[in-house]
Parts: C-alpha cells; sequence; structure tokens
C-alpha cells in the first residue's frame, strides 16, 4: 500500500527520538506525545535515565503519569519557527546546570510538536554553552535529527554568544562523548 497523504498519519513523517550527549550532558529530543501514546513515551524516557522532560509548545497532555514516574515536566514554550526568549534560555540553562549537578548521568528530554524545530536550537545553546562552535553544533544536531533547524534559527545561533554559562566544576566529566 503505498503512502498518500490521506492515508499517512503524522507519526509516520515525525523523526525518532535522538540522544545528544556532549561533554558532561546528555539530551533526548523527541516529538510531542499526546495522551494516546504518553506511556510509550514515559517508556522511552526511562530508557535514557530522564528525570527532566522540557516542553517548548503549548501542553496538550497532562503530566502526572510522567510525574508519577519520578519525571519533571517544564514548560518553557516559544513560538514555532522563532528564536527562544532570553528569559527561556536562561531558564533552560538553570534546569540544566541543576539537573546535571545533581544527577550527572541522568539525561534531559526536551520535545516540541515533531522535534525538528524548536527543540534542536535549544539544544544547539546547550551544546554551544559548552564549548561547541556553531556549525559544528548545528552540524552534529542535524546528523542526528535530519530536518533540524530553519534559517531563521540558523541566523540567531550564528549571531548568539555563549558565555560558559554550563561549564560544571565538582570534577564532572569533561571529556567529549559523541555518539
Amino acid at each position: 500500500m503505498s503512502m498518500t497523504p490521506s492515508n499517512m498519519q503524522l507519526k509516520d513523517i515525525r523523526p525518532a527520538p535522538c540522544e545528544i550527549e556532549y561533554k558532561n550532558m546528555k539530551f533526548l529530543i523527541t516529538d510531542r506525545p499526546t495522551e494516546q501514546t504518553i506511556h510509550n513515551y514515559i517508556q522511552e524516557l526511562k530508557k535514557h535515565r530522564v528525570r527532566d522532560a522540557v516542553r517548548v509548545c503549548e501542553p496538550t497532555y497532562q503530566t502526572e503519569e510522567l510525574q508519577n514516574e519520578g519525571i519533571n515536566v517544564f514548560d518553557l514554550e516559544f513560538d514555532d519557527g522563532t528564536p527562544p526568549p532570553s528569559l527561556i534560555v536562561e531558564e533552560w540553562f538553570e534546569l540544566l546546570k541543576k539537573r546535571f549537578r545533581e544527577s550527572p548521568d541522568s539525561c534531559v528530554a526536551v520535545h516540541c510538536v515533531a522535534g525538528l524545530v524548536r527543540v534542536p536550537v535549544m539544544v544547539a545553546l546547550a551544546l554551544m554553552e559548552l564549548g561547541m562552535k556553531y556549525e559544528d553544533a548545528v552540524d552534529f544536531i542535524k546528523r542526528k535529527q535530519r530536518g533540524a533547524i530553519n534559517s531563521k534559527q540558523l541566523a540567531y545561533l550564528e549571531k548568539y554568544r555563549p558565555k560558559s554559562r554550563l561549564k560544571l566544576k565538582n570534577g564532572h566529566k569533561n571529556a567529549c562523548c559523541l555518539q
């Protein structure tokens, strides 16, 4: 059977979850779960040792089941196709510093609707704060998540100036662990 727009389901065109690991931080890029897929989503998060899930899109599901599994949910919503506002970026970095200081072996999941536009820019910002050049961060993410990062966000990342806000002390591993 051929896949035509009338019989193609949205989940068939969304990329699979992908894990990005660099230095002392791990991120899981996913699409947005629904009430129908939340159980599979939770299993995927547990498989990656996720302790925090960040929604950068509008909420469309209840968070209780995630919280019951020990997964915190944070809302850092911003408009699709746009760079994140500076307040959202600051909250993102604070969350990452806290999580990886408390649980260096954990992973932070981040999702927008499809996992292709808003989420990759957030992960790219984290990689840049950890010392990666913007071109390398974009290339690294695009190799793992095809179709990620639009031209407006690429221009934003090119102009972004990291301030080493995510460098952790306390002897955390600092070796690069590209997967």
